[in-house]
């Protein structure tokens, strides 16, 4: 398994992103988790295939129908990295606390 933290900047708070990357990472079979932040990002960690980590990936520079993606930053990260966040991934994907 991989993990890797995604920060998507550009119109991305208020339109359904997180609903919709939270929707997508199931689909794909991810775990993790996606979050606002206060700083107008929204970052997510997403644990799972390369495969997929590479489909969220490329699925979050686009985002919803109201979203408007400037850009995406996709970090991968070490099992230690993994283990620092908090929240940690857990075995699901969903939406949590803004940060």
């Amino acid at each position: 398994m991989a993990a890797r933290r995604f920060v998507v900047r550009g119109i991305v708070q208020g339109v359904g992103f997180r609903h919709a990357l939270c929707r997508e990472a199931v689909r794909l079979g991810l775990a993790g988790w996606v979050r606002n932040r206060r700083d107008g990002t929204v970052e997510a960690l997403a644990v799972g295939s390369n495969h997929a980590l590479d489909a969220l990936h490329r699925w979050s520079q686009r985002g919803p129908a109201a979203a408007r993606v400037e850009a995406v930053e996709a970090v991968p990260l070490t099992p230690a990295e993994e283990e620092a966040f908090d929240p940690p991934a857990g075995t699901e994907f969903r939406q949590v606390a803004t940060a």
